[in-house]
């Protein structure tokens, strides 16, 4: 069943989103391929929020999808 990204409202305007908020609902590709985007350096780097929390900013994934890289 292919799902369809979530448009940018369905973000907070600024805060931070986990791996779970981002996959599947707003980049329809596996957790292993967004690591791998990662560290080629072609998705923005997660923020440790505490030793087991990882997260994104907001405004790194609002700027990535707008600019259509992901």
């Amino acid at each position: 069943m292919a799902s369809t990204p979530l448009p940018l409202g369905s973000l907070p305007e600024t805060g931070y989103v986990r791996q779970s908020q981002l996959i599947p609902a707003i980049f329809p590709f596996s957790s292993a391929t967004l690591w791998r985007k990662v560290k080629a350096g072609t998705f923005p780097k997660p923020v440790k929020l505490g030793p087991r929390i990882t997260a994104w900013r907001v405004e790194d994934i609002r700027e990535i999808i707008k600019s259509g890289a992901a």
